[in-house]
């Protein structure tokens, strides 16, 4: 499998790109850096979608994805089956066949999972990290991440403006930096704690075996530095700290759901 070109609020900021993302980025009017901060923290649900829809196609043109015949990809398939829309967000799969241990989302609900993750899980593990995924977008999370990138972009290159149909313009040397900033970036440890706790949630409100986020984070965790793949446990410090949370709220539900069945 060939490795992969990321961008985008990124599970794991392992992997750099620099995007070509098409015509539809140009230069249009000059601002002034402050006139473009004021933008980055304002930007709109709309303008997040249109940005994060860009990025998406980009990687997507770039990037292999699992072809249709393969039993990978008919497992994925059957995984994310039911899960078009979640929390009220429209979500979209694809499946990159890459060995890199890893997914990400971006705020338009696109998720992307690597087949070395898919490899090494099953597929409640996968679905819980899908859950965390979902999480970082319905809690905002990843749009902090577009909003930061956006605002040094922007604050650098002082050159941005609206496309008039709901889209922020960037110019392809802005777009550089905020793909660079964005793949830099980290969510803060309580942005995951909240993500492991809505993707947990979100294995019990679907009937899946809860007990699974556990067990992917004990994956995670066992992963080695010098194993070749781009692994999680590099960027996320304290996947077994994580397991073990993981582990207590399943107890708690096991015993929530004993304590319903008396």
């Amino acid at each position: 499998m060939k490795k992969i070109l990321l961008a985008g609020c990124i599970l794991s900021f392992s992997v750099g790109a620099q995007a070509d993302f098409g015509r539809k980025f140009l230069k249009k009017d000059n601002v002034t850096a402050a006139q473009n901060a004021v933008k980055a923290a304002t930007l709109s649900d709309e303008d997040m979608a249109e940005l994060s829809r860009q990025t998406v196609a980009s990687m997507d043109e770039k990037n292999p994805v699992v072809p249709d015949g393969d039993p990978l990809a008919q497992r994925f398939h059957d995984i994310v089956k039911g899960l078009e829309s979640e929390d009220g967000l429209a979500l979209n799969f694809k499946l990159y066949n890459v060995s890199d241990v890893n997914a990400f989302a971006t705020p338009d609900g696109s998720i992307r999972v690597m087949a070395g993750l898919m490899i090494i899980m099953t597929d409640d593990e996968v679905r819980s990290v899908i859950g965390h995924e979902i999480g970082h977008v319905k809690l905002q999370h990843a749009k902090k991440q577009y909003q930061k990138a956006y605002s040094v972009a922007a604050s650098k290159d002082a050159v941005a403006a609206n496309t008039g149909s709901g889209g922020q313009v960037l110019t392809d040397s802005q777009l550089g930096k905020f793909i660079e900033d964005v793949l830099n970036a980290k969510f803060s440890r309580g942005d995951e704690s909240a993500s492991d706790e809505y993707g947990f949630n979100f294995l019990v409100k679907h009937g899946y075996d809860y007990h699974a986020m556990e067990g992917a984070f004990s994956k995670l965790a066992e992963l080695s530095g010098d194993s070749g793949k781009k692994s999680l446990k590099a960027t996320h410090p304290g996947a077994a700290e994580r397991a073990k949370v993981a582990k207590e709220r399943a107890e708690a539900q096991d015993e929530k759901m004993k304590q319903a069945r008396r």
